[in-house]
């Protein structure tokens, strides 16, 4: 046990909020029209690895969480290849910028349940996880990061230009 979770629990919540703090980085970077390097990979790996390590806890049914997962494979796929197939060259530095931005939603996304679930002062306010608390906090963070996208998605495609 590691702070009072196992191995894997650990590590996934390792690479989480590692890929959570470097999205946003690169996004903001996006912003500011900056190239992309470390970061970037660093945040493309830890997503796709928090991904990939929450299909090893036990499964008994199918839930949201690996619905998100699933799905945020496939949007990161699309995002390596429009990276280190396409170079970002054309449209595909836009996909590029949408489905970055839609894999940190999704990051954010699965922060924000697990948080009402596991933390004792948010699961207090959201026991079942379905109160209007945490619908509306995840609200917020889709629109917090629509507008970062769109903001990404003109600064980056017309600084590189």
């Amino acid at each position: 046990m590691i702070l009072g979770m196992t191995p894997l629990t650990f590590i996934h919540l390792l690479l989480s909020l590692i890929g959570i703090a470097t999205g946003f980085l690169v996004i903001f970077q996006m912003i500011g029209a900056k190239p992309l390097g470390g970061l970037n990979a660093t945040f493309l790996a830890t997503t796709i690895l928090t991904c990939i390590t929450g299909f090893f806890f036990p499964i008994t049914k199918v839930t949201p969480g690996l619905v998100i997962g699933a799905i945020s494979l496939v949007v990161l796929a699309v995002a390596l290849f429009a990276l280190y197939s396409k170079k970002l060259a054309g449209g595909w530095r836009t996909a590029y910028v949408v489905t970055a931005v839609t894999a940190q939603f999704f990051n954010v996304l699965v922060l924000i349940a697990q948080s009402f679930m596991k933390i004792p002062a948010l699961h207090a306010m959201a026991p079942t996880g379905e109160e209007g608390i945490v619908k509306i906090v995840q609200l917020c963070a889709l629109a917090l990061l629509i507008v970062l996208g769109v903001v990404a998605g003109k600064k980056f495609k017309t600084a590189m230009q």
